[in-house]
């Protein structure tokens, strides 16, 4: 049966950050992910995870500069001790949350960078990345993300990420296999996890409604038949409910925009 965990960047946005632990416990998630626990001390989150029972299933490394723009770093030339530095600051904090997964962003693209100077300091970085993580137990994640959502950014498809996981080698590089994006990068969701679930070089699955990325009861996507076959090829990872609820953030909106996931938790 499919395990779901609540993104609390994006879910409860009616309630203060610090307050959707306990928004999410009550309507019965078990799990919690977020973009970025950086504005918070380690202790901080760790009380609340333990104080409403809740498991922290992933997070982001720091992207850089988010407020200007940047979208993580991990493709830039020139930037590889910062990227290891932000990426020892997660493993932190990821060690105090007793969070098994972290996804470090690529980044965009500069213009007019030569795309084989990208794909190598990625490769490189991820591989620094994954040898930093591998004593500590945690996986270190890519995530493909679609070009109308995130312009320019230098990962976006399945297959592409595939390729960097098999170049570098290392058990505990992972997919991040966002269905959102997937469906509109590529399409075909059935056949693409048939691919690559049983290659087990997918770490963690994110769901939301295509196109607004709303429920993922609203829009073109099946979900009930996909977890389903998630149930038939044996994945017993999360799926993080990374959407924006159709109601924004008035009050309750994503409570009463649960009634999708009702019968799984």
């Amino acid at each position: 049966m499919p395990r779901f965990a609540a993104n609390l960047s994006m879910l409860y946005n009616d309630v203060d950050f610090l307050d959707r632990f306990a928004a999410a416990a009550r309507d019965g998630f078990k799990a919690v992910e977020f973009l970025f626990p950086y504005a918070f001390a380690p202790d901080v989150l760790a009380a609340k995870l333990k104080e409403h029972g809740l498991q922290q299933v992933l997070f982001n490394a720091p992207p850089g500069n988010w407020d200007a723009g940047e979208r993580g770093m991990a493709c830039l030339p020139g930037r590889e001790a910062e990227f290891r530095a932000n990426f020892a600051k997660a493993l932190e904090y990821a060690q105090a949350l007793n969070c098994p997964r972290v996804h470090t962003m690529a980044g965009l693209m500069p213009a007019g960078a030569d795309h084989a100077t990208l794909r190598a300091t990625y490769v490189a970085n991820l591989r620094s990345a994954a040898a930093m993580a591998a004593p500590l137990g945690i996986n270190v994640l890519m995530e493909p993300i679609n070009p109308r959502d995130m312009p320019g950014y230098f990962l976006s498809r399945q297959d592409q990420a595939h390729a960097v996981v098999a170049e570098v080698g290392a058990p505990n590089l992972k997919v991040q296999m966002d269905l959102y994006h997937l469906q509109i990068v590529e399409g075909d969701l059935a056949m693409n996890i048939r691919r690559y679930l049983p290659t087990g070089n997918v770490g963690h699955m994110q769901i939301a409604g295509v196109p607004e990325r709303h429920e993922p009861d609203v829009g073109e996507i099946n979900y009930a038949y996909l977890f389903k076959l998630l149930d038939e090829v044996g994945y017993d990872g999360w799926l993080g409910c990374e959407y924006r609820p159709a109601r924004g953030a008035a009050k309750d909106a994503t409570s009463d925009g649960l009634g999708w996931v009702k019968p799984w938790l």
